[in-house]
């Protein structure tokens, strides 16, 4: 009766089986060191230790900068010289000719500007009643009475600076003798016979007596006769021949 597998196998084992396969393991050990050996030293080299440090060395790569584009320069564009302007000397304004001042004709010499009979004398520090007024107050000249158109001549000689025609004593000329002194005639008739500016003698005609004071409207017909000294009201009478 044959033995079963598993006790030959364990027959075979005890047996001549162990060397074998204690030569084969140890076979199979001795080609894998072969190769083992084998491939290693084609590795490192023929000459080189298998056992050894390794050196590694890399080639850093060249770093290539990118040119700068080319730019084409623009030719450049020169200002063109200005021609310096030459400064023109500005003409100089004409002066203008002022008008000459008009010559005051000076008199020393006084005559009345007509004849008549006084009507109210000067009087600046004591009151007299004025009927038309209808109340007291100072009298700055000499009413003389006269008839309407009577010529009312220059007392003497002088320049005539200025012609008006007042309010209250109706139309008015205004004689410059120098020295400060000046004589003024109101109540005129409208139109006087001079100008601003005239140059009078004494006895020039100035204009005629009229009716243009309403300050004097009651008195009957005359002209109201002033001087002054330096701006101030003086008595005619004073530089006037005896009357």
């Amino acid at each position: 009766m044959k033995k079963p597998l598993r006790e030959r196998f364990g027959d075979f084992m005890d047996g001549k089986g162990f060397y074998i396969v204690l030569f084969l393991c140890v076979a199979a050990i001795g080609i894998s060191g072969y190769y083992l050996f084998s491939a290693m030293g084609s590795l490192t080299g023929p000459d080189e230790p298998v056992a050894g440090t390794a050196q590694v060395t890399v080639t850093p790569t060249p770093r290539i900068t990118p040119a700068p584009p080319e730019v084409s320069a623009a030719p450049a564009v020169l200002p063109t010289p200005q021609a310096t302007p030459v400064p023109t000397a500005a003409p100089s304004p004409a002066p203008e000719s002022s008008p000459s001042p008009t010559p005051v004709v000076t008199s020393s010499v006084f005559t009345w500007p007509l004849k008549g009979e006084i009507l109210t004398e000067f009087s600046v520090e004591t009151l007299a009643y004025d009927p038309t007024m209808g109340d007291w107050r100072t009298h700055s000249g000499l009413d003389i009475a006269a008839a309407p158109g009577t010529q009312v001549m220059a007392a003497a000689g002088g320049t005539v600076i200025d012609v008006v025609q007042d309010d209250l004593m109706g139309t008015t000329v205004y004689l410059d003798h120098g020295t400060g002194v000046t004589s003024v005639y109101s109540n005129l008739a409208s139109v006087p016979s001079v100008e601003i500016g005239d140059t009078v003698s004494t006895g020039t005609v100035l204009g005629s007596v009229g009716d243009t004071a309403i300050a004097e409207s009651s008195l009957p017909d005359h002209l109201h006769f002033e001087m002054t000294q330096d701006g101030s009201p003086v008595d005619p009478r004073d530089f006037l021949p005896e009357h």
